[in-house]
């Protein structure tokens, strides 16, 4: 698989890019370079490589749910701008 000039314009075009000549050639050659370069995984013996979306394991780092003091209703509004008892009053968005 190579990319032609033609790719290049066709993609610039779609990016509403304007590229010189030599930008279009040099474009092209960098991606065919890139395209080369991805061909040698081709060459990789990976039979016995496990399928992965991750190179290092993941694991969950959420915390517990667990019950907690929480902090009081007073001590929360004391800086809101506005308030209607013991909640925050928001204008309404529709």
């Amino acid at each position: 698989m190579t990319i032609s000039i033609k790719d290049v314009e066709h993609v610039a075009m779609l990016a509403r890019l304007e590229l010189s000549e030599e930008e279009k050639e040099m474009y092209t050659k960098q991606l065919n370079d890139i395209l080369k370069y991805a061909e040698q995984l081709q060459e990789l013996d990976t039979e016995n490589v496990k399928p992965t979306a991750h190179v290092l394991p993941i694991k969950n780092v959420f915390r517990d749910d667990t019950v907690h003091q929480h902090m009081d209703p007073e001590k929360a509004l004391l800086n809101a701008p506005e308030r209607e008892e013991n909640f925050f009053k928001v204008p309404k968005i529709i």
